[in-house]
């Protein structure tokens, strides 16, 4: 963050203000789902229309102080019925019962102060943040955002960088309020698994990097909920003037605390499981001039006396075969961090594969194409694999404009219960239409 951190010097507390910029974006979304199932046989179809954006000011710094703020917006219009709000308030429809949904809200979604000194930073606040495992997410109409405080060293001259942070609150993407970060992941079972109703998170991380090879690790531990470890590597070179990547991660979860013998216990929301969960993913891609080819692979271990499937209930989406649709929006919903999606469930094993393709030689620029496959097997799926082919035709006209379609069509779309109980839909196809203008 240090390293991404833009500083402008102001002499005086007013020209904090006056040499400060403002930007932001605005932005229409248009999703349609459709699903299919046959036991009963049903056929649903629903969809939303929203505009609504961002806007920041953020000041130029003085004497190594600086602060900002973001107001973020979405407004639903010609709603469907029934509404699809998973681009509107679904995580409040969640967390304030199955009939509340908002169809438009604003939040002040950052308002962070920040020290920044010879490549040490500290801050306090709202702030939207990208890690592995708590991420801002932005495929919806606005990015999720936490509260807390962050410290972090970097030192550019040798390519590493150290940090740690402490976050109390989270606020996910179709929500206005800012919960306890405990709670969001567990909801009304928060108290029955850490013996207490709010809870923080810690997290340390370090990276480094020359030229050819990264290297981050990050550890994120709640007491009496969850310790996660991540780690990645990557190398980029060249060859036969090619440019391509190779990069491996791993993720370790355990409960720790009172949820390690709470969640033991019989009748549980896992089923007298503690947390144990594992997982590889790697990756390879290659170039060829606009064109790059991507192949990934990832498995989750099994283990039947465990909850083995990763809980990722702050947004992460960390696995090098995740889907547009894969780790959807439903378990990173308010209470629903013991749920899983197929790739993320235990014993999954999923491969996926990435065409893209930039138009720049046409002469036509600007446009670009990504189309994708990914097939996700486990034992536990009784309907067969999940298959899920995605489309993206995108374009940007300069810097400001962007527009992009959206096609997603899933065949046996899979989703774990807390307890590990598996469900799986026929079919399910869904449409998206996103413009954004930033400024």
């Amino acid at each position: 963050m240090a390293a991404a951190s833009c500083i402008y010097a102001a002499d005086s507390f007013s020209e904090m203000f006056t040499e400060g910029k403002a930007y932001g974006n605005i932005k229409y979304y248009y999703i349609q789902t459709d699903k299919q199932n046959d036991n009963p046989y049903k056929d649903t179809s629903a969809h939303a229309n929203a505009i609504g954006g961002q806007l920041s000011f953020e000041t130029a710094s003085l004497m190594g102080f600086k602060a900002k703020a973001t107001f973020m917006t979405t407004n639903g219009f010609s709603l469907g019925n029934p509404v699809d709000t998973s681009i509107l308030g679904r995580d409040n429809g969640v967390r304030l019962g199955a009939q509340y949904a908002d169809d438009s809200f604003t939040v002040l979604g950052e308002a962070l102060l920040q020290y920044n000194y010879e490549g040490f930073m500290a801050n306090y606040g709202r702030q939207v943040i990208k890690t592995p495992l708590i991420h801002a997410k932005e495929v919806r109409m606005l990015p999720s955002a936490v509260q807390g405080a962050m410290l972090s060293y970097t030192d550019k001259t040798n390519g590493w960088s150290i940090g740690g942070s402490y976050l109390t609150h989270f606020k996910q993407r179709t929500s206005d309020s800012f919960v306890n970060i405990v709670e969001h992941a567990l909801g009304a079972n928060t108290r029955a698994i850490t013996g207490s109703d709010t809870g923080d998170v810690w997290y340390l991380d370090a990276a480094w990097h020359n030229d050819a090879v990264s290297v981050s690790v990050y550890d994120y531990y709640a007491k009496d909920f969850l310790n996660s470890l991540y780690a990645t590597a990557a190398y980029h070179g060249e060859t036969g003037g090619h440019a391509f990547g190779l990069a491996i991660e791993g993720i370790m979860q355990r409960s720790v605390g009172n949820a390690d013998s709470n969640l033991a216990k019989a009748g549980s929301v896992t089923g007298g499981k503690a947390i144990n969960a594992e997982s590889i993913s790697l990756k390879g891609d290659i170039h060829f001039g606009e064109s790059t080819f991507m192949a990934g692979y990832s498995y989750v271990t099994k283990d039947d006396n465990a909850h083995d499937s990763l809980v990722l209930p702050w947004d992460g989406t960390p696995l090098y075969t995740n889907m547009i649709t894969s780790n959807d929006l439903f378990s990173s919903n308010y209470g629903k961090g013991l749920k899983a999606d197929s790739i993320y469930i235990g014993g999954t094993s999923a491969f996926k594969i990435a065409y893209t393709q930039t138009y720049d030689f046409t002469g036509y620029t600007g446009f670009k194409t990504v189309l994708s496959y990914m097939n996700a097997d486990n034992d536990r799926f009784t309907k067969g694999n999940q298959q899920d082919f995605n489309v993206v035709l995108a374009y940007n006209y300069d810097k400001h404009l962007s527009i992009a379609l959206k096609g997603i069509w899933v065949k046996n779309n899979t989703g774990a219960k807390a307890d590990g109980t598996v469900t799986q839909l026929d079919d399910f196809q869904q449409y998206r239409v996103i413009a954004n203008y930033k400024f």
